[in-house]
């Protein structure tokens, strides 16, 4: 789902710019490290910081916006 989620923010030049920005993220950390648990966990945190992104990203996956917040939680733990 988080994997989903980045390539749904990185679909969007200027969300992909702010996640960059507010992550610390590089494009060569997403690259690199792509299915690291701390690099999903941030997509995600990025999401659920912002409730707009967050409830517009939900409902491009088809999912709660709850269930995003719990993906974040589970990968940060």
């Amino acid at each position: 789902m988080a994997l989903t989620a980045l390539a749904w923010v990185l679909a969007d030049p200027l969300r992909a710019e702010r996640l960059l920005t507010l992550t610390g993220l590089t494009p060569e950390v997403l690259r690199d490290n792509l299915t690291d648990r701390p690099v999903l966990a941030a997509v995600l945190e990025f999401l659920a910081n912002h409730e707009p992104d967050l409830v517009l990203a939900a409902d491009a996956l088809n999912v709660e916006p709850a269930t995003l917040i719990a993906a974040h939680e589970s990968l940060s733990r």
